[in-house]
């Protein structure tokens, strides 16, 4: 069964327009989470405001948003002010621009989201927007009021239905050549680049979702299941000390040894 849609509106390409849902692509639900107890009591705590100066509790009605524009200096700004440039949410997704897909770098990419429609009528609609999409290798542009903020998302085709990117800001994303300016451009050695081509295949696997699994999690779940048993904490083990890397003198033996390696235990 299909998880319950967090959203509901319309994708209007000009004149088209039909209904949609949308959902998170993922999803944290799974994370074993902790609540913060008093440990005599094991009641719940609450946490609250305080003075930094006084110590004292903060009353929620005399909580107000502030600016700082100098040490200890700040500009108030009132619940209402902040609700005047708020932007107006909107229930249409309006497809005002399309671009080819592979100029969207993925670090503009934040948070997915499967779009589906939302209604038998509007079906063909959806199905020639997102085919047409497919068939141009194009994404389209659009902007939304998600999350209490104005976004600008990207529509991209995907099996049957569409996933809508949310885009980071403008603002958000570092330049790279910044940080990549003082790597040297110069061609590898190429006996070491035929090496690392070896490794590269000898250690090469169809992806699956083991390669991204938290073992946290897992001794997570055995933990508290052992807890609910009644049985005593398991005894930390001490983790091997790992070996300092030494310093590669001869990088050509070390990939051949690698390689042999990767070969070894790939048989």
């Amino acid at each position: 069964m299909a998880p319950r849609s967090f959203w509901k509106g319309y994708l209007k390409l000009s004149l088209v327009t039909c209904p949609v849902a949308m959902t998170p692509a993922v999803s944290e639900n799974e994370k074993i989470r902790f609540h913060t107890l008093n440990r005599e009591t094991r009641n719940r705590v609450v946490s609250q405001y305080v003075d930094s100066v006084t110590g004292k509790a903060v009353k929620e009605d005399d909580e107000v948003k502030g600016y700082e524009r100098g040490e200890g200096d700040y500009v108030l700004i009132e619940d209402d002010e902040l609700d005047s440039v708020a932007l107006e949410s909107t229930r249409t997704i309006d497809i005002d621009v399309f671009a080819p897909r592979d100029s969207i770098e993925w670090i503009w990419l934040d948070q997915p989201h499967y779009l589906t429609p939302d209604d038998p009528v509007g079906e063909e609609a959806f199905c020639v927007i997102r085919d047409a999409m497919e068939a141009t290798a194009t994404v389209g542009i659009s902007r939304l009021v998600m999350y209490r903020r104005e976004r600008a998302v990207m529509l991209e085709p995907r099996d049957k239905g569409i996933v809508l990117w949310t885009l980071r800001y403008g603002d958000e994303v570092r330049d790279a050549a910044s940080y990549f300016e003082t790597v040297k451009a110069d061609k590898p050695d190429p006996s070491l680049m035929s090496l690392v081509l070896q490794l590269i295949d000898e250690q090469k696997k169809p992806w699956t979702p083991s390669m991204a699994s938290d073992p946290v999690q897992d001794k997570l779940h055995d933990l508290i299941a052992a807890k609910k048993k009644g049985r005593k904490r398991p005894a930390k083990s001490k983790p091997e000390a790992e070996a300092p890397p030494s310093n590669v003198i001869n990088i050509l033996d070390a990939l051949k040894k690698s390689v042999a390696a990767a070969s070894k235990a790939k048989r």
